[in-house]
């Protein structure tokens, strides 16, 4: 960086911009920026010379140095008003996340940001770079910390009622309690969101992602339906703002209809005009699950877990519905299997289900348990013995039947004659 600086002049900005390599068009922007000028006009073109600096540091992946920018700021920030301050501050801070791989140093920034803004008693500012550091920590799986975070400021913001933020964090804080397996708390607080949001006018991205939050919510719950309608509207709403998240949306509501055995669908969602948009990967993966559920067949079900494994088995939410997907087709494979027999091999059932000896022991013996047929497994001989269903004695429920008819008979005596003798 020269010690020489630059007028701060539309012609300086479109010099710098024509530069041909861009480390000559950074040098010439941070000179630009060291004008000492605080006139109007040139404290204009250099929050304009800071816009363009900033994108040319992120084009660049130079994270370091936006995060240095940001302390060498610090004195034009005392001349320029605090909202035009919030906007350089945020703006910084988002293209330092579009660099890949720098979670921590997000996390070092936001927290040195923090301190700034104690000292200079910023609250605005802090209050949404707080917010920011928690869903970083968050992602960074930082739990702790980040609720500790989460629960101060949302005190905090509840007095201040600044509506809009209260959405954010309480939606943070949803996904949050989520991701600890809270699930009361996590309802508790899309509820406190939804109560904010209805007070204000809330920008289509954000119902969107209170949408998709409910809708995992209710899936979580095994209300696939509900689940369903929630995931569709966050997708109309993300499929609007050609957000990147509408793919995960379409992905949940092939999930929900996969989970309420209306596989057949799926290919009918999937072809639509709003789903030939986003044909890929994660849709290849619903798409396969979807036939294995549809043939009933645990090879295909295993052989799209292993072939779409970042779509399946790295996605959260989709891994635990499918958890219990699988379980549910390997109990009536092995229904299916066992019905015709009143003793056989386990090996020879491994076989037949294509699956580990010992696997099937297992599940059959977790049947066994939860009444999901009457047998026993014979370890000795390697055998699964199957009872015939036991029929339930009809004496017994007519006799309680009857006593209660009885009882109910000599009450009304008594009564009656307690009415006589009075």
């Amino acid at each position: 960086m020269s010690t020489s600086y630059l007028p701060a002049t539309k012609d300086s900005i479109s010099q710098a911009m024509e530069a041909d390599a861009p480390s000559e068009s950074i040098s010439m922007l941070y000179r630009v920026i060291e004008n000492p000028s605080s006139s109007p006009e040139a404290l204009r073109i250099k929050e304009q010379a800071i816009t363009d600096l900033t994108d040319l540091l992120r084009q660049e992946n130079r994270a370091e140095d936006l995060r240095s920018l940001l302390t060498q700021l610090r004195p034009f920030f005392a001349v320029i008003p605090k909202a035009k301050t919030a906007k350089i501050v945020r703006g910084v801070i988002d293209a330092v996340a579009k660099i890949p791989g720098t979670s921590d140093l997000q996390i070092a920034l936001c927290k040195e940001m923090v301190q700034w803004t104690r000292a200079e008693k910023r609250t605005f500012l802090r209050q949404r770079v707080e917010s920011r550091l928690a869903a970083l920590l968050m992602e960074n799986k930082e739990y702790t910390e980040a609720l500790t975070l989460l629960t101060d400021l949302v005190k905090e913001v509840r007095r201040l009622d600044d509506k809009l933020l209260l959405v954010d964090i309480d939606l943070l804080e949803s996904k949050l309690h989520f991701s600890l397996r809270n699930l009361p708390k996590a309802k508790a607080a899309l509820t406190a969101a939804r109560t904010a949001a209805n007070a204000i006018y809330v920008p289509p991205a954000q119902q969107g992602t209170i949408d998709l939050q409910s809708g995992i919510l209710h899936a979580e719950e095994k209300d696939y339906k509900t689940a369903y309608s929630y995931f569709f509207e966050a997708f109309e709403s993300f499929n609007a703002l050609e957000d990147p998240r509408a793919v995960f949306s379409l992905k949940y509501m092939l999930l929900c209809k996969i989970m309420v055995s209306q596989a057949d669908d799926v290919a009918g969602i999937i072809s639509s005009k709003a789903g030939l948009q986003y044909v890929g990967p994660e849709l290849d993966a619903m798409k396969a699950v979807a036939d294995a559920h549809s043939k009933r067949s645990l090879m295909s079900f295993e052989t799209a877990l292993r072939d779409y494994k970042a779509q399946l088995e790295e996605d959260p939410i989709v891994h635990r519905h499918l958890s219990s997907l699988y379980d549910t087709l390997l109990e009536q494979n092995l229904c299916r299997l066992i019905e015709p027999f009143s003793r056989v091999e386990i090996g020879h059932i491994a076989e037949l289900i294509e699956l580990p000896t010992d696997h099937v022991e297992k599940k059959l013996s977790q049947m066994i348990l939860d009444k999901k047929f009457a047998g026993t497994l014979d370890q000795g001989a390697g055998c699964l013995v199957i009872f015939d269903d036991p029929k339930t004695d009809a004496i017994y429920p007519d006799t309680l039947e009857t006593i209660a008819n009885m009882g109910k008979v000599v009450d009304s005596l008594f009564v009656r004659s307690a009415k006589i003798m009075a």
